[in-house]
Formats: structure tokens, C-alpha cells, sequence
């Protein structure tokens, strides 16, 4: 039922060091978010980006020695879209993605706390109504367990390479548009919320 301890060990260590860099790269920030979603601070997308790359390439490159397997969803038109707004909305409103949502919780965010804990609560109700869900879910169509390699005939290296190329100039672009600088902080936030930082920010009598 469940994989060998040595793999599930390895799992939490790699959790453990993404965890980390998440932090050091500041999308465990409220205010980072705020900023991707404002097109002011692009650094979600590049580490996000960053970490989709290495891990295609890592897990491609592990799986001929065993050491990771591949469980692929079916691909289910109305579950995808449906999952997409839903996400899409929770994160506006929450401020953090799932992953980031746990990072900041590692540093002590109560509103992460909160956020996390509803998504616990809201993965329990999902599981409790999927009985009565999956015959909707599939009104629109199941593709079934369907890959990019596996519908176009190509070998799944050349797909990654693509991949590889894509991220490599999105980071150029990003760099020429930007010139490779992070805004401040302040810059970042709404001007609403730069008055809220500033006014809790002061000396403490």
C-alpha cells in the first residue's frame, strides 16, 4: 500500500529542502503574492517555473533507476477547469498557494495557519462528496491517463528539452524587460497596504 520507507524518507527530505528555498525566495511573503498578482514582482514565476523544469528533469532522470515512479490522473475536462477557478480564486483570496501556504506557516504566519487549515478542511469535504461528484465530473469528457510524450509520439526528452529551452528564455525576457531587478517590498503592495506597513512599522514607545 505504501512505497518502502528509504523513498518516503527521500520524499521528505527533498519536501523539506523546498520548504526551505520557498522561504529564501520569498514566496512564503504575502506581499510577493500580492505582487505576481499585480504583475509588479514576477519571482513566483520564476522560482515556480524554476522548480517545474528541475523537477521534470530529475524525475525523468531518476526514473530509470527506480527511485521515483510516476502516477499519472486521468485527465478529466471539468475537474481540471472547475480545480483551476477554484484554485485560482482560493489563492487570491488566501494569498499563498498550497505550498507556500505550509512555508509560511514554518515561519509563523497565523493566517497562513488558518488558510492551511481550511484546506484540510475543504480536502476532507472533497473526499467526504466524491461518491457523488465523479459521475459529474465527468460530463464533459476523460481523456484518461494521458501524456504529452504519450499523445504526440515524441520522446519525453525532447518535450523536456523544449521545456528547458522555454524556461531559459523566459528568464532572459524577464531579465531585458526588468532588468533583472526585484522591486522593493514597498513597491509591491497596494498603496493601501505600503500606509498599513508603514504605520505598523514604527518605533514601539
Amino acid at each position: 500500500m505504501f512505497d518502502p520507507l528509504w523513498r518516503l524518507a527521500l520524499g521528505l527530505l527533498t519536501g523539506v529542502v523546498f520548504g526551505v528555498l520557498l522561504q529564501k525566495g520569498r514566496v512564503a511573503k504575502f506581499h510577493v503574492i500580492v505582487g505576481q498578482f499585480l504583475l509588479r514582482d514576477w519571482t513566483v514565476v520564476k522560482i515556480m517555473g524554476t522548480a517545474v523544469v528541475v523537477g521534470a528533469v530529475g524525475v525523468y532522470a531518476l526514473l530509470p533507476t527506480g527511485a521515483v515512479s510516476l502516477h499519472i490522473k486521468p485527465l478529466v475536462w471539468l475537474g481540471v477547469v472547475a480545480g483551476g477557478v477554484c484554485f485560482g480564486v482560493g489563492m487570491a483570496v488566501f494569498g499563498y498557494c498550497p505550498g507556500t501556504g505550509v512555508a509560511a506557516c514554518g515561519e509563523g504566519r497565523r493566517d497562513a495557519m488558518v488558510g492551511v487549515l481550511g484546506m484540510l478542511v475543504g480536502a476532507g469535504v472533497f473526499v467526504a462528496i466524491y461518491p457523488r461528484l465523479s459521475a459529474a465530473l465527468t460530463a464533459w469528457g476523460d481523456a484518461g491517463k494521458v501524456t504529452l510524450p504519450g499523445w504526440s509520439g515524441a520522446p519525453a526528452w525532447l518535450w523536456i528539452g523544449g521545456l528547458c529551452v522555454l524556461g531559459l528564455g523566459g528568464l532572459a525576457a524577464s531579465r531585458w524587460l526588468g532588468g533583472g531587478k526585484r522591486p522593493p517590498i514597498n513597491q509591491a503592495l497596494p498603496r493601501s497596504a505600503r500606509g498599513e506597513r508603514r504605520a505598523t512599522s514604527g518605533p514601539k514607545g
